[in-house]
């Protein structure tokens, strides 16, 4: 079974940037929201994938995704998303063992930046940067789902 363990951090400084290894565009849609699961299109660069999440429960949730065409995922962001299409520039940071990912949103989201770990387990042990501020892993306004209804520039 896939399960997702994620923290998500308010991103305070821009001192990750120094410590960039890969920088990829990303266009994400969401096809179906519900309580129980969501279901996701995004083009990352050159590839696009499917995503089936279940609902969150403290900081895990079921997570399968599934490769398809870009041009599938294209239509389907353009015709079938039913919320605004999310834009970010995602950047991934080591740090100690563990690969962030830090996303700097565009458009209607333009403004916020996020930092977002997965880990093994929700008790597991990592170094957390000097960057990552405020923890917001437990706020739903912070699910991408949710920055797709109510954009963060119009909190």
């Amino acid at each position: 079974m896939a399960v997702e363990i994620e923290r998500k951090f308010l991103v305070c400084s821009d001192s990750w940037r120094a410590a960039v290894e890969e920088e990829t565009h990303i266009l994400q849609g969401y096809l179906a929201e519900g309580s129980a699961a969501t279901v996701r299109v995004r083009v990352r660069g050159d590839l696009a994938y499917l995503t089936i999440k279940g609902a969150t429960q403290g900081i895990s949730r079921l997570e399968f995704e599934y490769r398809i065409p870009v041009e599938d995922a294209e239509i389907m962001l353009r015709e079938l998303a039913v919320s605004p299409v999310i834009e970010k520039v995602r950047y991934r940071v080591r740090r100690g063992r563990h690969l962030w990912d830090l996303d700097v949103f565009a458009g209607e989201n333009a403004g916020l930046v996020m930092a977002e770990i997965e880990l093994d387990a929700e008790e597991a042990d990592f170094e957390r940067p000097d960057w990552a501020g405020e923890e917001v892993s437990g706020d739903p306004r912070y699910f991408n789902v949710n920055l797709a209804q109510l954009p963060y520039r119009r909190w």
